[in-house]
């Protein structure tokens, strides 16, 4: 992968954090994402997942609301309100998922799941979550030719 600014990277990761600042020094910011966030001090780390939409929200940047569907049911907005603020309350950080184009009742059940688990595997699974978000929005955003 090419190397990317840290405003490309920042359209990426859903803010500006000094993750992001830190990736965009090298060669392969996506290719190191996960090493670099792993060597990071938690509350970077927590810094970096909490830069990304509430799943379920309905303040979204524009990336995101594409990713996320405009599934509106009242009932699963709801519960996804609801867990997401348990989730929240457990782990000390946002719930990150690539969504990957699935709606948003199909998220219940992660969410669950991913409630049940301890908190080193979850801040694990989230830091990879949210490097496989950046780089399928990389993907698309480049398109076949890169």
């Amino acid at each position: 992968m090419a190397k990317l600014t840290v405003d490309e990277l920042s359209v990426l990761f859903e803010g500006r954090t000094p993750f992001v600042e830190q990736l965009a020094t090298y060669a392969d910011p996506l290719g190191q994402a996960r090493t670099v966030l792993r060597s990071l001090p938690e509350r970077d780390v927590v810094d970096a997942l909490n830069t990304h939409p509430r799943i379920g929200s309905r303040a979204l940047s524009a990336v995101a609301a594409g990713e996320q569907g405009g599934e509106d049911e009242p009932s699963v907005l709801a519960e996804l309100t609801q867990l997401n603020r348990v989730y929240e309350d457990k782990f000390g950080f946002r719930l990150v998922v690539f969504v990957n184009r699935r709606s948003r009742a199909q998220l219940l059940p992660v969410l669950r799941a991913r409630l049940m688990r301890p908190r080193a595997e979850e801040l694990a699974t989230a830091i990879d979550e949210l490097v496989a978000i950046a780089e399928d929005r990389y993907r698309r955003r480049s398109g076949p030719s890169r």
